[in-house]
């Protein structure tokens, strides 16, 4: 017995994944090469440069390195936002294709679970993401929950068919989205509609927390991160990790005295660090800070 839970807290640290979401200027391959090169051995594909054949590219990695799938990823080659809330049925179908291929990949790399963002009560235009939004016409609130609900089920279905969870990863709002929108254009900014929506979600459909995503959404909708952290933690299967002035999600490193660190849940299998433009040594710190809160009895 003794042997069995060493095993599994060696596999959930091992399990500590650097997201290659700030590579926009590297393909998938290029991403993986350079953190192996680096020794990081766990990563987690999100975005990049468009490459053909990419999944094929990197599938016989997956026998020595840690390989998730997140969000969008493989890259398309004409880009767009993933939105299974919207109402344009183009959009949608994109979406859904988008996601069933994402998950017949992770199938592929050995994997078990596959994360995507809630949906939008807008499309953006893909060059508008992590910028400042265009004024868009929004629908309404129950329709875009509806939308995603509806969808959501269906995807869990077929993944589940094909042995692999879905987690939906919280959006972020900024006081600009607000005040550009005269309202909120996501869905699952705040542990109220986080509540809401896993009333109607399949058993393996769980929460992606991202804290970082929920510093900025807090303040913004005026509320205690940290309750509603705990909140969501009811939910929760896995982690993206960064840190951010409460302004804007700038995924920056976050230090080994962070808020969100005493109140994260050491049990799971999927921990995932979002800091972009820094080193593989600042990287494998930031590795650290979570190894040892997880160990930490």
């Amino acid at each position: 017995m003794r042997s069995l839970k060493m095993n599994w807290r060696i596999k959930m640290i091992n399990d500590i994944s650097i997201s290659t979401g700030g590579y926009k200027n590297l393909t998938g391959l290029q991403a993986i090469k350079y953190l192996k090169k680096n020794n990081i051995l766990s990563i987690e594909l999100s975005g990049g440069k468009y490459s053909k054949n990419l999944a094929k590219q990197i599938t016989h990695f997956n026998k020595n390195l840690n390989l998730r799938v997140h969000n969008y990823f493989p890259p398309p080659k004409d880009p767009f936002v993933i939105n299974l809330a919207s109402d344009d049925k183009k959009i949608l179908n994109k979406s859904i294709n988008h996601i069933k291929k994402s998950i017949l990949l992770v199938k592929k790399l050995g994997g078990d679970t596959y994360s995507f963002h809630a949906g939008f009560r807008v499309d953006p235009k893909f060059k508008t993401l992590g910028k400042k939004f265009e004024k868009i016409e929004m629908i309404s609130k129950k329709k875009a929950l509806g939308n995603f609900i509806r969808q959501t089920k269906k995807i869990s279905k077929f993944a589940k068919k094909n042995k692999i969870n879905i987690l939906l990863e919280n959006n972020v709002v900024t006081k600009k989205n607000l005040d550009i929108f005269k309202g909120n254009p996501f869905l699952l900014t705040n542990y109220k509609d986080v509540k809401y929506l896993f009333k109607f979600m399949p058993k393996n459909v769980k929460l992606l927390v991202d804290v970082a995503h929920l510093k900025v959404s807090a303040k913004t909708e005026e509320l205690d991160p940290i309750k509603s952290l705990k909140i969501m933690n009811k939910y929760a299967d896995g982690y993206h990790f960064s840190e951010n002035n409460g302004y804007a999600d700038s995924n920056d490193p976050f230090k080994k005295n962070a808020w969100f660190l005493p109140y994260i849940k050491k049990n799971l299998s999927y921990y995932s660090i979002e800091v972009y433009n820094a080193s593989p040594k600042k990287l494998k710190n930031q590795i650290n800070i979570i190894k040892k809160e997880l160990t930490a009895l």
